[in-house]
């Protein structure tokens, strides 16, 4: 389910992007990082390390190779920008993404969405926020990457975005939650953190035992 189609900057989610991308150029398919590459690919997700971020960004030659990516990925409403945390995206095109990043019909090799589910897994403890706010106890997994900044064509508040995976017994879920015009940046971790609990809580009263399931 998605809501809305604005258009939001990503801010760091597009980490998870410049990742993906940076995959589907190994040759051949699922070729093993190197340890230097890996090295980066773990700052960039686990503690969303900007200047891992730009390194991998030039790796993949930017905009244009985010662009060729997310046509393989299915992404329709992304647009890249060379500073990459300027790229522009919807809710649904994320949900596109985590579906490419999970799905065994996607263009990725089952290690390469092992590799990135693993490290939105191990995000460090104080950006674990976000989406795994509705993971209920028994959760066998949460994978979780947020972005957040200040926007200064709107004065400088803050926008505050979360997209991952909570798989439980029941269900694998996807979701994005894409916010702005927040007065700081705990404001916007709150109401992500209530919009995505709030829609799981209705998602799970109403959903039978679908193996996949987005929110």
């Amino acid at each position: 389910m998605t809501v809305g189609a604005r258009r939001f900057e990503t801010a760091s989610i597009v980490k998870v992007n410049i990742l993906a991308a940076l995959l589907l150029r190994q040759k051949p398919p699922g070729k093993a990082l190197s340890s230097d590459t890996r090295r980066l690919a773990e700052a960039m997700i686990t503690s969303s390390d900007n200047d891992a971020a730009v390194a991998l960004w030039q790796r993949i030659e930017g905009s244009r190779g985010l662009t060729a990516a997310n046509r393989a990925l299915g992404l329709r409403e992304t647009r890249p920008n060379s500073r990459w945390g300027l790229t522009t995206t919807t809710v649904a095109d994320q949900l596109r993404l985590l579906t490419a990043l999970t799905s065994p019909t996607g263009p990725l090799t089952p290690q390469d969405r092992d590799l990135i589910m693993g490290l939105m897994n191990r995000v460090i403890p104080e950006q674990r926020w976000g989406v795994t706010a509705a993971r209920e106890t028994g959760s066998r997994s949460a994978s979780v990457k947020n972005g957040w900044d200040t926007v200064d064509v709107d004065g400088g508040r803050w926008l505050v975005n979360s997209i991952g995976r909570i798989v439980e017994a029941r269900h694998d879920w996807l979701i994005a939650v894409l916010s702005d015009h927040h007065v700081s940046q705990e404001e916007g971790v709150r109401v992500v953190e209530k919009a995505a609990t709030y829609v799981l809580k209705e998602l799970r009263a109403v959903t039978g035992s679908d193996d996949l399931s987005q929110g």
